[in-house]
């Protein structure tokens, strides 16, 4: 994610020449036609609470589904998936594989439960089992999590904008959150949920035009992208060895095993949109066609990422100035930032008009993210911490009236810390490490209710406690630089087995106290 951060000096040197007006006039009426959607949907979610939180539960399934799907995907996976394959091979994409058995979780245990406890809260579970403190401590994780998203993701958006478009990055970035605030705050989760959906869609034929153009614009046809790719060993899924410092196939799938259980079970994201279905049955289906929906469209995306690799080293000279070589004169892909190729093909290798459907595309993804962010974000912030504490039942006009600003405030800070984070690269990096300490005693503890019946408080926090030391240390030490001070103490295992040791070691001393020490009944 942080390689378009890092680049993003270079990337605004691409030039973006290749874009028209016919470009423009599609960006346009598909950003601004999902906007105005999105603000239709403002005399239904204004009826109440929980017509802006849940949609009263009468959401289509298929709409869900695909807004479930595009929750999942972000600028990010657009942009980073194709970079991440051309400069490797398709070991990111195990990632995808781990979803079946994480979606049959939710399915099986997390929906069932969400439903059953009937609240839009996706913690208001782990109060019951541990009182408000592990609530609290989740929700509060959750919200400064959901901050550090937003601006990152509008950041990542404006980067490749730029470079297409030209745009001011700082201005890319006010006008994007303050275009996807206004149809958040006045539709609810019934727009946000809308919106994704057709995002969704506009995502999906994005990719396919561009791994279509792709295959089909080889200088000897399709069968050269495949000699090329498979002469490099692209399409390999990482090593299948036992290492545990490695992207190793076994290593991805366990990390993307344990991130999926955390985002379907416990993601407030996910679980507001299981409250949005007419039924448990009809939320399950949804769940299994987002979730599902993914694998193939990562599989393009990495598909793309390998057809980029393939199109290029067959025609470097198609390649921009910045792929240069300064002594040898020559163009190649090794002389140029992987996460800035896909964007300068989108400007110059796609036909007029595709262009800006693609550019629609990756908009609509980074927009679909910010939107979840901050519905989920004011929903938490009415149920965990206001009506929580609220003496008596609040009325409809106030719940509205906080769901308003919290909505506000949070899309406001949320493009501040994209304006910061254009200067704090190093801090951002750092933010979400330390972000992944905090909210990683989130799964564990969940996981740690459904398997002990009854669980003491202190056991809890004790759980906790050692767990965050452990993604501490995971996620801190391999800052020490040999010579420093507890060098010997660094941990050397790959970032990716952070969540897994964290949630293992709180779900272990959890359950390990829980027998020694059981509750009295």
């Amino acid at each position: 994610m942080f390689n378009l951060l890092n680049t993003a000096a270079s990337t605004e040197v691409m030039s973006a020449g290749g874009t028209t007006w016919l470009d423009y006039l599609v960006f346009f009426i598909f950003v601004g036609g999902v906007a105005l959607f999105g603000c239709s949907f403002y005399f239904r979610s204004s009826k109440g609470a929980a017509a802006f939180t849940k949609a009263e539960g009468s959401l289509p399934t298929w709409v869900v589904g695909m807004s479930i799907f595009a929750t999942f995907v972000s600028s990010i996976s657009f942009l980073g998936l194709p970079g991440q394959a051309l400069a490797g091979n398709w070991n990111p994409f195990v990632f995808s594989l781990s979803i079946p058995l994480a979606t049959w979780l939710a399915a099986k245990i997390f929906i069932p439960l969400y439903r059953n406890v009937n609240s839009v809260s996706a913690y208001h579970y782990l109060e019951q089992k541990f009182g408000y403190w592990a609530r609290c401590y989740v929700a509060i994780c959750y919200l400064l999590t959901q901050l550090a998203r937003i601006g990152s993701i509008l950041l990542l958006l404006a980067l490749p904008i730029n470079a297409m478009f030209g745009w001011d990055v700082q201005q890319i970035i006010i006008w994007t959150g303050i275009a996807t605030l206004i149809y958040t705050l006045l539709g609810g989760i019934a727009a946000v949920v809308w919106t994704d959906a057709i995002q969704g869609i506009i995502l999906i034929v994005g990719a396919l035009a561009c791994a279509v153009l792709l295959t089909f614009s080889m200088p000897e046809g399709p069968n050269q992208l495949f000699e090329i790719a498979a002469a490099s060993d692209k399409f390999s899924l990482g090593s299948f060895g036992a290492s545990l410092t490695e992207a190793t196939f076994w290593v991805v799938l366990i990390y993307g095993l344990f991130t999926n259980m955390q985002n379907y079970g416990i993601d407030q994201n996910y679980v507001q949109r299981y409250m949005t279905t007419k039924s448990t049955k009809d939320a399950v289906k949804s769940t299994l066609f987002g979730s599902l929906l993914y694998i193939p469209v990562s599989l393009v995306f990495v598909y793309i990422g390998t057809a980029l690799f393939a199109y290029y080293t067959a025609q470097p000279e198609l390649l921009p100035d910045a792929a240069m070589d300064p002594v040898t004169g020559v163009k190649a892909l090794g002389n140029m930032a992987s996460d800035q190729v896909f964007p300068w093909f989108i400007v110059e290798g796609l036909p007029m008009g595709i262009t800006g459907l693609v550019i629609a595309a990756i908009f609509s993804a980074g927009m679909s993210t910010v939107a979840t962010s901050i519905n989920s974000s004011a929903t938490i912030v009415l149920t965990d911490f206001v009506n929580r504490f609220a003496k008596k039942e609040a009325s409809e006009k106030k719940n509205m009236r906080v769901l308003y600003l919290s909505s506000f405030f949070v899309g406001g800070l949320g493009i501040v810390m994209g304006l910061l984070m254009m200067h704090i690269d190093g801090v951002l990096d750092a933010w979400w490490k330390l972000a992944s300490i905090f909210s990683g005693g989130m799964l564990g503890l969940f996981l740690l209710t459904l398997v002990c019946k009854t669980v003491r408080k202190a056991h809890g926090v004790l759980a906790v406690i050692v767990g965050l030391l452990v993604i501490a240390w995971m996620s801190l030490s391999p800052l020490i630089n040999e010579g420093q001070p507890f060098y010997e103490f660094r941990s050397e295992l790959h970032t990716y087995l952070t969540i897994v040791f964290g949630t293992t070691a709180i779900f272990l001393v959890g359950f390990i106290l829980t027998k020694l020490f059981p509750k009295r009944k």
